[in-house]
Order: C-alpha cells, then structure tokens, then sequence
C-alpha cells in the first residue's frame, strides 16, 4: 500500500543514475505541517508551514536527492503546476491573477554516493511532477527510485518505501527516504530494527561491512491522511510520526542527520477529537516504520553496498 491510498494524493520520481528526486502532488492542495529533527536538514519553505503564518495548503511536496543543490529540483515542480493553473491565487479564488504553486522540500546527502555531479534540478522536479499529474501509479520492482537512488542505511542501501494502514473511516500513509547515518539492522542480532519479526542477516556478515565513507546523510518523508485534521492537528502527526523513525533507525536524529517528516491532509480542516488524534497518532508512527523497513527491504545492491535482502539470501 502506497502514499497514492489516500485520495487526492498521487506520486511521481525522476531517477538519475546516482540521485534523483520524488513529488508528492496534492492537485487540489492540502493542510500542511512539518517537524525537523536532524541537526543538519536540507529545507525549503518549512517556515510558511508554521500554523502563525498565512498560507496552510500546500500543492506538492519535494523530497530530492543532490543535498543543498537538490532544492533546485522544486523550482521545476512549481513551474508544472503553474502551468497547469495548479497554486496559491494571490487574489483569492474568485478573480483573475497569478497564482504561486506552494511547493516545499527536503533533501538527502547523497553526493559521495556514485558522481558527486549527478544531482535532480528543475528538469526532474518537472518530470516528477508531470508523472504525479498523470495520475498512473508508477510499478516500483525497487526502492531505488527517485529520491531514493542513492540512499543509503548505515552500511546497506536505502531507497523510498511506502507503507499504508487503515484508521477507523480514514487512512493514513507514508512515503520516506530511507538515507540515515544510523543503523537499520541490530549489529547483535542482524534483525531489523523496524521488523524484528523479519528474517535476519548475520551478525559476523554485518559486522564485517566497511559501509561508505559519509557521515552525513538524512531521512525525509510525508506522512498523508484523508482525516481532516487542522493544521495544528497534521503538525502533531509530524511530531509522532518521527517515533516511527527512532524504532526503525539508530540512532536517530542525531547532528548528522537533517530528518524531517512532512504531513498531509486531503480533508476539510474541520478538525477531528482528540481520541481519534490520538490513534492517527499511533497510526503515523507505525506506517513511518513500516516505510523505512520497506525501503530497506526493497532495496537492491549498487555503489558498492549489499542490499539488506541480498545479505538474508547469501545466509540461507
């Protein structure tokens, strides 16, 4: 199950050969807010995110590869959906004028993964976007797609994962760019940490990866829900939805890091109790889990990192 469960929400990649970059398209906009934990993050735009500011929807968010020069990528998002009378209307939705397609982002450190060159600008966040807007779900045999190319987790591959789950009368899901400098799997058991019930690598195996040289890297994601939670409401589902991560990476958040959770609700803002909060709350969390595990899972060997399930098979 995918981020594209939730309707009104549909996703589109633009992969490279070492990095790319994912759009996660809202066409009739959506309640926005962000929680940054990472002591070193890549953003744009999370500040008009924050509830005292003016604008609440967004039309897209931007997860891209290519550190700081991978925020290129959302200029060429903006553009598409410009183009496609897709935005802010500077003047309210009744009269004619210009609109400002709201667009914010975040990125990994990919850049000593493959060519330090090789990083998204305009051109794919254009052709991310462009495929969100088909609305055709994309056939992912892997993880190693858009933003996820070049991820990597610890000493595996990374890549972008998905998860989904179902929460009384709505649904809720994840979309995260598995690229922590923390562990995924227990040195001690070789088990997940995000799914200890998995099948595991061994321990001596793992103990013997070199993993790359960065020690900068980051986990980016959107969490997204139909709920129709208040702003205020999507930023305590950010908030919790970094629990998700803590379980699936260690450490995490850490100097090194620049995690940040983005999250979306295609619902009227009406606002939901206090009771249900608490178990989309729940819910954020888990599906975050659930999507860096998948990422991990899905992943396929390259730059010289195994993959987590190549591993499992050579133990068998």
């Amino acid at each position: 199950m995918s981020l594209s469960t939730i309707p009104g929400i549909s996703i589109g990649h633009a992969s490279m050969e070492s990095s790319g970059c994912t759009v996660v398209l809202a066409r009739d906009a959506a309640v926005a807010a962000v929680d940054v934990r990472g002591g070193g993050p890549g953003t744009r735009e999370t500040d008009l995110l924050k509830a005292h500011n003016t604008v609440e929807r967004v039309q897209a968010i931007c997860l891209c590869g290519g550190s700081a020069y991978g925020l290129a990528a959302a200029d060429g998002a903006m553009r598409e959906l410009e183009a496609q009378g897709i935005g802010f209307a500077v003047l309210g939705p009744e009269r004619e004028g210009p609109i400002v397609p709201i667009v914010p982002g975040a990125v990994i450190f990919d850049l000593l993964v493959g060519d330090p060159a090789c990083r998204p600008g305009a051109a794919e966040g254009a052709a991310a976007t462009l495929k969100a807007l088909s609305g055709k779900p994309e056939h992912r045999a892997h993880s190693n797609v858009g933003a996820g190319v070049a991820a990597t987790a610890g000493k595996l591959r990374g890549g972008f994962g998905e998860a989904a789950l179902q929460v009384g009368r709505w649904r809720i899901a994840a979309g995260v760019v598995a690229n922590p400098v923390g562990h995924v799997v227990d040195p001690a058991s070789g088990k997940l940490y995000g799914d200890p019930t998995a099948p595991g690598i061994d321990p001596g195996q793992y103990a013997q990866l070199e993993g790359l040289e960065s020690k900068l890297n980051t986990t980016i994601g959107v969490i997204a829900t139909d709920a129709p939670v208040t702003q205020a409401q999507a930023k305590r589902l950010a908030m919790v939805g970094h629990d998700g991560l803590a379980r699936g990476v260690q450490p995490a958040h850490s100097p090194l890091d620049g995690d940040t959770l983005f999250s979306l609700s295609t619902g009227d803002a009406s606002g939901v109790s206090t009771q249900e909060l608490q178990q989309l709350c729940i819910a954020a969390a888990d599906v975050v889990q659930a999507a860096i595990v998948d990422a991990v899972r899905r992943a396929r060997p390259g730059f010289g990192l195994p993959a987590y399930e190549s591993l499992r098979l050579e133990a068998l």
